[in-house]
């Protein structure tokens, strides 16, 4: 039987992400990537042997693995990350019943009609983000509309500075990741979203991708 904290398909529950510290530091690795006990302690103000304690126990549930890291003089420090397993229990929306229409959408009314369906679904997706999106302000602004928008729809989407001095939209989790992977057409659709959603004047390249194997997908955004 599955813990208090998962739903029915298996997912933590939004509580359990928010209010444990279980849960926090599993959302602290989907959003930063791999951490140290230390780094991920002082993240949540506590101590970094509290945070291993909780590591280790999470570590036993198969959410998380540590690996080793060399860094200078001493021994290699830990450095924690999400496991398959973990990023499992994020939730992924009705993963299989979405899987089983886009099959039969397919046998249905074949590869054209699919891309049909995609497009007016895009279609609708700019719609509803352009009634949200700020008139005549910064392309950052804009953005963090656009990561806002997808963090309610559960992509823990924010925005970053490139080192280079570009925006980056990184959404650190994919709520239709298994869908997404039985149709790739989903993700192609959802870049030239972002693409008219912030305007003819913004170029937007995705250089990570979940499905590739990458921890999070990244989009990096710049004016042309």
């Amino acid at each position: 039987m599955l813990p208090a904290f998962y739903g029915s398909t298996g997912n933590m529950s939004s509580d359990y992400l928010e209010n444990s510290s279980a849960g926090r530091l599993l959302s602290l690795l989907k959003h930063k990537g791999p951490q140290s006990a230390g780094q991920l302690g002082g993240a949540l103000g506590t101590t970094g042997e509290a945070a291993r304690q909780q590591l280790e126990k999470m570590a036993a549930e198969g959410l998380v693995a540590a690996t080793s890291q060399a860094g200078g003089v001493g021994r290699p420090s830990k450095m924690w990350s999400v496991t398959p397993e973990g990023n499992a229990r994020f939730p992924d929306s009705h993963a299989a019943l979405t899987v089983d229409l886009i099959t039969a959408m397919k046998q249905a009314f074949g590869s054209e009609g699919l891309e049909r369906l995609l497009a007016h679904r895009a279609k609708r997706q700019i719609a509803a983000y352009r009634e949200r999106m700020p008139a005549q302000t910064s392309l950052r602004r804009r953005l963090q509309t656009l990561a806002d928008i997808r963090t309610e729809e559960g992509y823990m989407a924010e925005v970053l500075d490139s080192e280079d001095g570009d925006l980056l939209l990184v959404e650190n989790h994919c709520p239709i990741c298994v869908a997404a992977t039985a149709c790739l057409g989903l993700c192609g659709a959802e870049l030239e979203v972002f693409r008219k959603v912030l305007g003819r004047e913004v170029e937007v390249e995705r250089t990570e991708h979940i499905i590739s194997g990458a921890r999070r997908c990244a989009y990096r955004v710049r004016k042309k």
